[in-house]
């Protein structure tokens, strides 16, 4: 569907002063279901530097999957003293804000997640910007066999230390965008945001 004009106005905004500043944020899931979020991850980047960092396990108030268990290592046991999204949401909520860029890789799954998760609590959507990490990776390094996180993030020299948990898998999605704004500019960049 085609973006408003008032977005395009938007990003032009945010990027007036050339400066990369965007959250970087990861989610991790007790089971296929997207509300089932149980770990988040948020990374700030200012100026092209991570300046913050923000993590925590997220009760679901859902039981986990084996295979999700396998994947991230977290069990209803680790998450039973955690608070639910409800309980993080005012911690973070001032980061998802109309004209605040929001990146993540394969975005469509964490904004859902972050949709569904607070849908279960009667909390209304938040409206930011994101980049994908995925499309512009898709876009600037058309050649890697595939982009996934891992694949990217080697191909960029991006660390990648702990796949799959939230903290690492963000500040990996936050160097790839960094390392993308140095080599190809923020023009390239703007034009693959989109608005929540």
């Amino acid at each position: 569907h085609k973006r408003p004009s008032f977005i395009i106005k938007n990003v032009i905004l945010f990027q007036k002063e050339n400066l990369m500043n965007f959250i970087a944020m990861d989610f991790e899931t007790a089971n296929h279901y997207p509300e089932s979020a149980c770990s988040l991850a948020l990374v700030m980047v200012r100026n092209t530097e991570i300046v913050d960092r923000f993590y925590t396990v997220i009760n679901p108030q859902m039981p986990f999957d084996a295979r999700n268990i396998q994947v991230h290592q977290i069990t209803a046991e680790d998450v039973k003293n955690a608070p639910t999204m409800a309980e993080v949401w005012p911690k973070i909520k001032g980061l998802y804000q109309p004209g605040m860029l929001v990146a993540a890789h394969n975005a469509r799954f964490d904004t859902n997640v972050m949709r569904q998760s607070l849908a279960r609590y009667n909390i209304s959507e938040p409206h930011y910007l994101v980049i994908d990490t995925l499309a512009t990776s898709k876009r600037f390094e058309p050649e890697l066999p595939n982009h996934k996180l891992v694949t990217v993030s080697d191909a960029l020299d991006v660390e990648l230390w702990h796949h799959h948990n939230a903290l690492s898998d963000s500040e990996a999605c936050a160097g790839i965008l960094i390392n993308q704004e140095k080599q190809f500019g923020d023009e390239a960049i703007k034009n693959l945001i989109y608005q929540i």
